[in-house]
Order: C-alpha cells, then sequence, then structure tokens
C-alpha cells in the first residue's frame, strides 16, 4: 500500500516549514485565476476573519478550510504540486502583497507579522533569515509564458507594467489591502495574521508521482480542476523524460495543446480531451471491445498503469491524428479531393458527433505512412456512414441506439473488413414511411443534416467553407401561411420539401417575404452600386426561375428528396 503524509496545517505551518520547497512542474497548465476567483477568496477569508465588519467577533479557535495541496516529493527533493496549484500560487501573491504593505509600518505587531510572511515566501538560513533570492515555490510550466512575472512579483513585489493574471491578481490584492488599511487602520496586522494562523490547508503528501495522481483523481482544484488530457500528459512527461526526450515532448505537447484549442470546441472536457476521446475509440477497436457502454476517459487510458500512454507511437498517433483533423476542418484541398471535402462538409451537420470515432478509427487503420488515405476507398467509406446515420436517426432516434452498429464498424475496420452494416440494414419502405411521417421541426438535428446532404446531391454544388453560417429557410414563409392560410395541410409548411440551408444573413433578409420578392435574395442582387451575394445553395438558386413556390410544390420538392435519400441508401448497399 502506498503511504501518505497528510497533515491538517496552517498556512504559517505549511509555508514556514524549511522543508517546505514546492515546484509547479512542466506538465502542469497555466496560472488560470481572474479576478472572480480572487474576489470569492478575499471575500470569504475576510468575513472569517472579521465577522460582520468585527475584529473583536473572531474566535481563534475557529479555522477556514482553503482545501487541499496534493504534492509528491522528486528527485530534487522539491515538493511537487499535483494538485492545488491554483490556490497556492494566488495565497503567495496575497501574502506578497500584504509584505509590501508592512514595509514603512514600525508598530511591533506589524514588524513580526512582516518578519513571519517572510519566513513563508523566501527560504532561510539557519538563524531564521530570509534569503530574498530564494523563493519557497518556483514554476516550470511548460505553456505558460507568464510564469517568470509570477517569480519577478514574489521577488520584487511590483507588478508595474506588467500584463498576466499574476500581476492583475497582485494589484487586485494590492487595491483590497489599500482599502482595508483605510477602513480598519488599527487593526491591519490582525488580518494577515488570522489568515496565516487559521486559514487551514490539507497538505497530502504521496510517495510518487503516480500514487498523487491517483490521489488527484478524485479531489479538485477550487474551480479549475486539471483534465483527463492534463493528467495524460504527466504521464507522457515521465515517460518522454526516462528517455531524454523531454524537451522533444513539451514542445510537441505545446503545439497539440494549440492546434485542439484552434479545431475543437467539445459540449464537455478540454479540446485535449476531445482529441484523447477521439483516439479511444481507435484502441477499443483494437482490444475487441463491442460493448455500448462507454468508460470514462481517464478510466480507461489508466488501466494497467497507463501502458496505451507509455508508448511514442501512441503520442506520435495523437498527433497524426489532430493533423489530419486539421486539414478536414481547413478544407485542406492538398489533403483531400473535393468530393471529399464535399462529404465532410455534410458530415459537418451530422445528428450527432458517432461519426468523428468512426472516421479517426478509419483513419488510423487506413492511413499509409504520409498519412494518406486511398480516395475511392474513403469516399465509399464517408458515402456508407452519411447514408446510415441519417437514416438511423430517424429509424432509431438517438445517439445511444447508433453507438452499438458503429462500435461493431469500428472493430470491423481494424480487423482490415469492409464496413458494410451488415446486421442493421433498412426495409426501405417502412423506412420511407417513417421518413414521410417524421415531422422535420427546426430544433432537430436531423432536420439540417438532411438538407445539408440534399444541397450537395445537386452535381453543379461547390464547396462551400465551414466557417459559413447556416440557418433553415422556410421556402414558403411561416408568415405567409397565417396571412393567407393557402394551404390545405399546415404540417407542410415543415416538410423538408419547404426548407432549404440559406446563409444567415441572407435569411436575415429573405424570412417573411412572398416567394416573388425572395427570388433576388437566393440569386444576389446590386443596390445602390453594392453587389449582394447571392445563396451558394445552387438547389435554392435554382427554384428562382420559378413565378411562385406553393404547396404543390412542397410535395413534390419533398416526394424528390425522400425519394432520392433511399436511391443513396440502396447505391451504399443499405437496403435488406
Amino acid at each position: 500500500m502506498s503511504k501518505l503524509n497528510i497533515d491538517q496545517s496552517s498556512i504559517k505551518k505549511l509555508f514556514e516549514d524549511k522543508k517546505s520547497d514546492f515546484l509547479i512542474p512542466d506538465y502542469q497548465r497555466p496560472y488560470a485565476w481572474g479576478e472572480e476567483e480572487c474576489q470569492t477568496l478575499w471575500e470569504d477569508i475576510f468575513e472569517f476573519a472579521f465577522p460582520d465588519d468585527n475584529k473583536d467577533k473572531f474566535n481563534k479557535d475557529e479555522e477556514y478550510y482553503l482545501g487541499p495541496i496534493v504534492t509528491f516529493k522528486n528527485s530534487d527533493n522539491k515538493k511537487e504540486i499535483i494538485d492545488g496549484q491554483q490556490r497556492l500560487t494566488t495565497l503567495m501573491l496575497l501574502l506578497r502583497a500584504f509584505y509590501s504593505k508592512f514595509s514603512n509600518m514600525k508598530d511591533e505587531n506589524s514588524i513580526q507579522t512582516r518578519e513571519t510572511i517572510a519566513r513563508c515566501i523566501w527560504k532561510t538560513d539557519e538563524f531564521g533569515k530570509p534569503d530574498l533570492n530564494a523563493l519557497k515555490i518556483d514554476s516550470e510550466v511548460a505553456t505558460d509564458n507568464d510564469k517568470d512575472e509570477f517569480l519577478k512579483i514574489l521577488k520584487t513585489g511590483d507588478a508595474a507594467g506588467l500584463k498576466s493574471r499574476y500581476a492583475e491578481n497582485f494589484r487586485f490584492f494590492e487595491i483590497k489591502i489599500n482599502e482595508f488599511l483605510l477602513g480598519y487602520s488599527s487593526y491591519f496586522p490582525y488580518l494577515p495574521i488570522r489568515i496565516l494562523n487559521n486559514c487551514i490547508l490539507l497538505p497530502i503528501e504521496a510517495e510518487d508521482q503516480n500514487t498523487a495522481l491517483r490521489i488527484f483523481s478524485t479531489l479538485n482544484d477550487r474551480g479549475k480542476p486539471l483534465s483527463d488530457a492534463d493528467i495524460f500528459k504527466a504521464q507522457f512527461y515521465k515517460y518522454f523524460t526516462e528517455l531524454g526526450k523531454k524537451k522533444y515532448f513539451i514542445d510537441k505537447w505545446k503545439e497539440l495543446e494549440d492546434l485542439c484549442e484552434k479545431m475543437f470546441n467539445p459540449q464537455s472536457g478540454t479540446p485535449l480531451d476531445e482529441l484523447f476521446t477521439r483516439y479511444m475509440y481507435f484502441e477499443r477497436a483494437k482490444l475487441g471491445i463491442k460493448t455500448s457502454t462507454t468508460e470514462a476517459l481517464r478510466k480507461f487510458y489508466e488501466k494497467n498503469k497507463y501502458a496505451i500512454l507509455k508508448s511514442e507511437g501512441t503520442f506520435n498517433n495523437l498527433i497524426d491524428l489532430a493533423n489530419f483533423w486539421k486539414d478536414v476542418y481547413n478544407q485542406n484541398e492538398d489533403r483531400f479531393s473535393n468530393e471529399i471535402l464535399k462529404k465532410f462538409f455534410v458530415l459537418y451537420y451530422a445528428p450527432n458527433g458517432m461519426w468523428t470515432y468512426i472516421v479517426s478509427v478509419y483513419y488510423l487503420q487506413n492511413r499509409d505512412n504520409n498519412g494518406f488515405l486511398k480516395e475511392d476507398e474513403f469516399s465509399d467509406f464517408l458515402s456508407k456512414i452519411i447514408a446510415f446515420i441519417w437514416a438511423y436517426a430517424i429509424y432509431m432516434p438517438g445517439v445511444n441506439a447508433l453507438r452499438t452498429p458503429i462500435f461493431n464498424e469500428m472493430n470491423n475496420i481494424v480487423l482490415g473488413e469492409k464496413v458494410e452494416f451488415g446486421d442493421n440494414k433498412f426495409d426501405l419502405q417502412q423506412l420511407k414511411n417513417m421518413f414521410t411521417n417524421y415531422e422535420f421541426n427546426n430544433n432537430r438535428p436531423i432536420t439540417k443534416s438532411m438538407l445539408a446532404w440534399w444541397a450537395f446531391q445537386d452535381s453543379d454544388q461547390n464547396l462551400i467553407s465551414l466557417e459559413k453560417g447556416f440557418e433553415i429557410e422556410h421556402i414558403y414563409p411561416k408568415n405567409r401561411y397565417e396571412k393567407e392560410k393557402s394551404l390545405t395541410d399546415k404540417r407542410n409548411l415543415e416538410k423538408l420539401g419547404n426548407k432549404s440551408l440559406l446563409e444567415k444573413k441572407i435569411n436575415i433578409r429573405a424570412s417573411d417575404y412572398r416567394f416573388a420578392d425572395k427570388i433576388k435574395y437566393y440569386e444576389g442582387f446590386e443596390s445602390r452600386g453594392k453587389i449582394k451575394e447571392g445563396t451558394e445553395i445552387i438547389s435554392l438558386k435554382k427554384l428562382a426561375n420559378r413565378t411562385d413556390f406553393v404547396e404543390d410544390d412542397i410535395i413534390e420538392r419533398n416526394e424528390m428528396i425522400i425519394n432520392t435519400f433511399m436511391d443513396y441508401l440502396k447505391e451504399n448497399n443499405l437496403e435488406k
């Protein structure tokens, strides 16, 4: 069993300890607390130290708990911080601001308090005298370009001209301390001494990094917990350090982090977590896992002491996968053909995100040494997953239902088999009836999915930038129906036959006009010597040669869309 040293400690006791030599390691994330977190901390400790703004209501036997600090002693005998970086850093800035304020105070309490603070910030010699060049905390955070400012502020007590979070928070505390001094001048030393003596931390010192990380997995840093990717970074860092490639890893990780920040915007977790999630499905498939229940990200990777991560191949795969998705989202024509990029545009509007996982598995399994895929085979694969995922969204709605067939095909991919969805093909007549009766409301993701697919069924449709913002256009507007009552069935308003993708800025201008008035917005027009661009959706632009668009047109177009999609399923061999 791993040994732990756990001892509730005041800030003074922990920071004054001669053994306290804290290090924020390379793999930690940059300092992230802002004014909001500092404001909360200040208000909490002030209310604790001065209940109801009254010095005398303070109970010296009471304690205010600030949370855990998880460390382990590294090979240099420094306490490497795994959890608690944010609060520890902020407390150091707060104490330094107090220290500076005491500089010119000569009363005994102020002098003693200043000396106590000094022993918390700086290392001391054998006589207890602080060495102002030897801080009790250091930062090696590879991705924190401002860490030198933090150390400078602690050494000098001066943040003038500095713009980092450290500087902003230090100035915040300077302001608060000045305000406090003005209001409570005779009681000034009481606040910092009560913070030092009665604000409590729970230092947890593990015997090694792995133990510290396991402890951390059950603890959160106040408001700013490390992500799963941060935990994985620690494992990679340890592995590459042992290989003598620490600098290589730090540089590549920073590049990877920056790349993911630009690409991914996940609903939960960090952008890097999203990359690890996509890669996880490749490893799952190689292990032959077919269960539709997906483990939590950290739980999956931590198996066998993070064995998957202790490989240079895994890290290179992650980099390769990230660059693949970069080229997808950047619509890189040097890497992908126009036809492939069109299919990626359609997939971008998929009703759920499962497509990104199976595409990631396909890429990692089938890429050549240069990261390229066979054009025809990849194109067929994309067509098949579009057809299947779109149809399944109607046949069996919900992403959970989709997991079983998708996971099965992921396993087939790593076995070198072609994606067929053999156990999940469709009765097309049944499916057609479901499509016909389905309410394609705008708030249902599949509606926009179908319209994106339909747009690219026109052979004249050019590739469109993914940065374009599209909304759903009612060709026959709702307002027209409300005024004219010219539909025999109001439900036809929400049929696919009455809808199209349309650029947001054009949709705003064209939204409630009669069809004859909309044409110029679809086609584009000149106004006051300026060209107003029309839509890039060719199928919608082609409707502009009509004089009107009425109920019969909706019904006819709806039937055409559904029939074409059924044919698309046949082409992709998805008919029972």
